[in-house]
This record gives C-alpha cells, structure tokens and sequence, in this order.
C-alpha cells in the first residue's frame, strides 16, 4: 500500500514538473528559465528534475515529447484508416494546442529561429510523423481513397498548413472576426478542413 502511495507521489511530482515546465518555458526564451523556477512553480525539489529528467534540456525534450506524442501516436490508430479521419485528427491538434496556444509559437521559434536546444529533438519528432504519415497515405492509395499521384510531401505540407496556421493567428483571427474562436468553432472549423482535405485528395472520376 505504501508503494503504491509513493508511486502516486512520484507520478504526481513528475507531472507538476512538465506543468510547470510548460507554464514557464512557453511565454520565455530557453535561457531565461531556471530550474529553480520550475521546481518552485512545481513546489519540488530542484533535485527531482536532475532524477526524473536528467537535466534542464531533459525536461525541455519531455516536455515537448509529452505534447506532441498524443497527435503523433494518431498515425498507429485506426483514426486515419480513411479520409474521413483527417478532420478528426485535425479536431484533436485544435483541442490539444487551443488549451496551449503559446505551443505552436514555441515549436515556430524552435524550428525557424532555432531558439532553445530542441530543434534537432522536434525535427525527430516531425520526421517521425512524416514516415508515418507517407506510410498511411500508401495504404489509402492502395485502398483507392487518395489518388495515386498525390505527393506524400506536399499532402503533409497542407495538412500542417491548415493545422498550425489557426492556432499561430488565433488572436488576429479572434479580433477579426469578433467572435471567439472556442471548442464548438473549432469543431466546426475541423469539420470542414477535413471534408475539404479529403475532397482534394479523392481519385479523379474516370467521365467515360
């Protein structure tokens, strides 16, 4: 009984730390973060950072892992085992980065700006995704859903585009539209982004 407590504690550090990893690391530059800040913020010890992470740079790369892992570990479902699963999958990145809308800016600074250590670490992640996704878009081929002479390359392309570009112009869009951009938006929003997606994806109808 009193392992299973201290497993529950464990767990719990361990996640108050990605937390606040999270709250700390999102709206300031790598650099400007401390290890003792996050401890703090996660009223832990800065020594459960060095045990659980290895280091600053450790917790950095878990906590990107720990984001992204739910939109990558879609391409092992059976989510996309049609054309109809884009717009679920694009329903699932709206509802996971609108409750961090800073993270899409992160990954940007990272990836554009080569802020922080975590480029080449997002990078692994992304080409992960993309030998994954070439991989479901063959089988949609295959099972004449997606037109065969769709480039893997370029149908990633304009997923990512239609995925990340709502959540980096949140705000303008907001401000623009005067209205908010909440879950039933964006449940709308996914909606037609993935019959739109899927519409130009289809095999071409032979008019003989």
């Amino acid at each position: 009984m009193v392992k299973t407590k201290e497993g529950a504690t464990s767990c719990t550090t361990r996640a108050r730390l990605l937390e606040a990893a999270l709250e700390c690391f999102l709206p300031n530059e790598y650099h400007q973060v401390t290890t003792r800040q996050i401890a703090e913020r996660a009223s832990a010890n800065v020594s459960m950072i060095r045990y659980y992470f290895g280091s600053k740079q450790g917790l950095y790369e878990e906590m990107l892992r720990e984001t992204l892992s739910p939109l990558l570990d879609v391409l092992d479902s059976q989510l996309l085992s049609n054309t109809e699963g884009f717009g679920g999958f694009l329903r699932l990145y709206y509802e996971t980065m609108s409750k961090r809308p800073e993270f899409p800016r992160l990954i940007l600074k990272v990836l554009a700006l080569n802020q922080g250590p975590g480029r080449r670490f997002i990078q692994q992640l992304l080409e992960r995704g993309r030998s994954k996704g070439a991989s479901t878009v063959k089988e949609l081929q295959n099972a004449g859903q997606v037109a065969t002479g769709v480039d893997p390359d370029i149908l990633r392309m304009a997923f990512v585009s239609l995925a990340m570009t709502p959540m980096l112009l949140k705000s303008i869009f907001e401000e623009q539209m005067a209205r908010p951009m909440d879950s039933r938006f964006l449940d709308e929003l996914a909606r037609f982004n993935g019959r739109l997606f899927s519409a130009g994806l289809a095999p071409e109808i032979d008019p003989r």
